[in-house]
């Protein structure tokens, strides 16, 4: 598994960008991207076409919003963004004038990290730390293993090494969870079960997330609230969602959903690869799987070197390659794709061995 931060230094961060973020809604036509040497920025101004704000940096996140909601191609789009700036201006410039919306802006650092709905609810990783951290930590022996927030998520890996079985002799899995939230519009809030092996240090991420919440919530008003405060979504003890959360923490962790998921990994190691065309079998499982060439090139090493060429042992080896991604956001996708392809269906399997044989 890929190495974040520390607990400690997961809160220090969680601090100090809450401290600092802003949120505000506008009316589109008071929006303009400025194009400033080789820069874009985005201006907020008021009727009088004067500026409310310093103008700000966009992420890339940001600029991906804006092409969708103002319906641009991303291709054409990138294009332009790379080849002439001025051209993207006139362009986004002119629908945000044509078609007249609200929308809210996430700032931080002086630059928009995101472009989104005015309804967006603000389930922000300050609240989800509060909640979840306390709920973890009445767990007996458990140990956060990985922590991160990138530019656009937050994930907490945590194990609990009690929980614990063994596949097969000197290999084996401890039960864990991860939490995972985004602030700017990337995928909802969710708890999954996580697989982690202490031999190698690696981790599945299960798709079956116990529990997700969309980031759907009340309409903002630019007539009412131009720099919105922060809320509480999650502080208030009668909350039903801060309950589910509770819940879906102890259930990703209860003994006899463990003992089914280990069930499906003896089965996969039961899953032979029945070809010696071993890099087919990693081409046409990564190519379904949405893993790149550079990452498949990685995986067959991986798998070569650990020698158990079974579906179990292609999922591991994805889960290996995983550490040797520079992307943290990347790695724990990887570890998501593990598990996918651990479970594919077994008439799925069996095609691609066929395919490659």
């Amino acid at each position: 598994m890929k190495a974040g931060l520390s607990i400690e230094e997961l809160a220090a961060e969680i601090m100090r960008q809450n401290e600092i973020k802003e949120d505000y809604v506008v009316n589109s036509p008071c929006l303009q991207m400025d194009a400033w040497n080789s820069d874009l920025f985005l201006r907020v101004m008021d009727e009088q076409l004067s500026d409310r704000l310093e103008p700000l940096e966009i992420s890339e996140n940001a600029h991906r919003q804006i092409s969708a909601r103002l319906g641009i191609p991303v291709k054409y789009y990138n294009r332009m963004l790379t080849e002439s700036p001025e051209l993207l201006t006139q362009n986004v410039n002119f629908w945000f004038n044509r078609n007249p919306e609200q929308r809210m802006l996430r700032v931080m650092d002086g630059k928009v990290r995101a472009f989104l709905s005015n309804r967006y609810l603000r389930l922000d990783h300050h609240e989800v730390a509060c909640a979840v951290i306390p709920e973890i930590g009445t767990i007996s022996d458990v140990q956060f293993v990985s922590n991160q927030i990138t530019e656009n998520h937050l994930y907490m890996k945590a194990i609990i090494p009690h929980l614990q079985r063994e596949l097969t002799p000197g290999r084996s899995i401890q039960a864990g969870l991860v939490i995972c939230n985004s602030e700017t519009g990337l995928g909802t809030f969710t708890v999954s079960p996580l697989l982690y092996c202490p031999e190698n240090g690696c981790g599945m991420i299960a798709d079956t997330g116990t529990v997700k919440r969309t980031h759907s919530g009340p309409v903002y008003r630019a007539e009412e609230n131009f720099k919105l405060r922060p809320e509480s979504f999650l502080t208030s003890e009668d909350n039903a969602f801060l309950a589910k959360i509770r819940e879906a923490v102890r259930n990703t962790l209860d003994e006899a959903t463990f003992e089914q998921t280990i069930e499906r990994l003896r089965e996969a190691i039961d899953a032979r690869i029945n070809t010696n065309d071993i890099p087919a079998v990693v081409n046409h499982a990564g190519n379904e799987f949405g893993i790149t060439d550079s990452e498949q090139s990685g995986v067959l090493q991986h798998l070569l070197e650990q020698e158990d060429m079974s579906l179990y042992g292609l999922a591991n080896a994805v889960t290996r390659q995983s550490q040797d991604s520079e992307s943290y956001e990347r790695a724990t996708g990887l570890e998501g794709i593990s598990y996918q392809m651990l479970t594919m269906p077994r008439r799925q399997w069996e095609r691609i061995n066929q395919i490659a044989a």
